[in-house]
């Protein structure tokens, strides 16, 4: 087995056994803490599939977070209410429906921002995704029906069948199982025909033009499965928190997301967990502290862009930056 494969399965497992050990402790804000960084690292993972592989600075992936959080809160608050969505359709509480539901809605956003985003490159690209972003903030802001800027509330946890979800374990198990699923589907999708060619767009699109592989088709399927895994991590962390707003579809989120990919290392596929453990470990520790403890996180984000480019994951390897 490769070095970068059992460092993989190593930072995973390290996260299960940190959530194990916290609750035989009788530690369950850990628990909540380690399903947190879950949520966060899947997140990642969706946007390490079109940034690391693909070469898509994307700034604008909070938009597909927050579609599967709203989405997910919408369903929900409807189901609790007894009130019909568009076209008589039902609310529900259900997860297996609510996940579907979310991926598939984050997935058509994808299509449509990718669809008119690619035709850009470089900072264009960055600067349309963004835009994009923001349009579905301001969107969700001037929304009253669900909460406006003040968000969207609902009581109980979705539910799972067989499954107690408001539970801390349980709950920490069906994120991490979603989380260990989306590496592998990752490590599946880069490793077959489509990653090399999704791959190749990223060092050399004319060379690929070249070959006969047309680079934008390539890249709108990875940035639309990329956004379909964003909308499944705002699902699960709007139902950590029962709670979905405006915030989770801001440019913060977005620069947040990107920051636990380049702080684990971009195009690491167990990256994005490095990242937002170390990330969530210094906003528990330093953020009771000071106001300013994103300072200290930027100061690491340039240490890790001047020193280690490969990131946390590359500097344990000491190897350099993917591809």
């Amino acid at each position: 087995m490769r070095r970068e494969a059992i460092l993989d399965i190593a930072i995973f497992a390290l996260l299960v056994l940190f959530a194990l050990v916290a609750f035989a402790t009788g530690q369950n804000f850990a628990v909540t803490i380690a399903t947190k960084i879950a949520i966060l690292a899947l997140a990642g993972v969706g946007l390490n599939l079109a940034l690391g592989y693909g070469g898509l600075v994307s700034f604008g992936h909070a938009a597909f977070f927050g579609i599967g959080g709203y989405v997910t809160a919408i369903l929900a608050s409807h189901a609790a209410n007894y009130e019909p969505l568009a076209f008589g359709l039902p609310g529900t509480t259900q997860m297996l429906v609510i996940w579907p539901v979310a991926m598939i809605v984050a997935g058509i956003a994808g299509l449509v921002i990718g669809a008119l985003s690619l035709g850009t490159s470089g900072v264009y690209f960055i600067m349309v995704t963004l835009a994009f972003a923001q349009m579905l903030y301001y969107l969700a802001v001037s929304w009253p029906a669900y909460g406006g800027e003040d968000g969207l509330s609902f009581y109980v946890r979705n539910s799972f069948p067989g499954v107690n979800t408001l539970a801390p374990v349980p709950f920490f198990a069906i994120c991490a199982s979603l989380l260990a699923l989306a590496l592998l589907v990752s490590a599946c999708l880069t490793r077959s025909r489509f990653g090399l060619a999704l791959q190749a767009t990223r060092q050399n699109p004319m060379r690929t033009t070249a070959t006969g592989i047309r680079p934008f088709p390539v890249r709108l399927v990875a940035f639309v499965i990329s956004a379909m895994i964003c909308g499944l991590a705002g699902s699960l962390y709007a139902d950590l928190n029962r709670f979905v707003s405006p915030a989770s579809m801001s440019w913060h989120m977005s620069g947040e997301i990107m920051v636990f990919v380049i702080l684990g290392g971009v195009g690491r596929l167990a990256g994005p967990i490095a990242g937002a453990a170390v990330f969530i470990a210094l906003e528990q520790l330093l953020g009771p502290v000071s106001d300013y403890w994103l300072g200290l996180v930027g100061v690491l984000l340039l240490l890790i862009v001047l020193f280690a480019p490969g990131g946390i994951t590359g500097l344990i390897l000491r190897e350099k930056r993917h591809g």
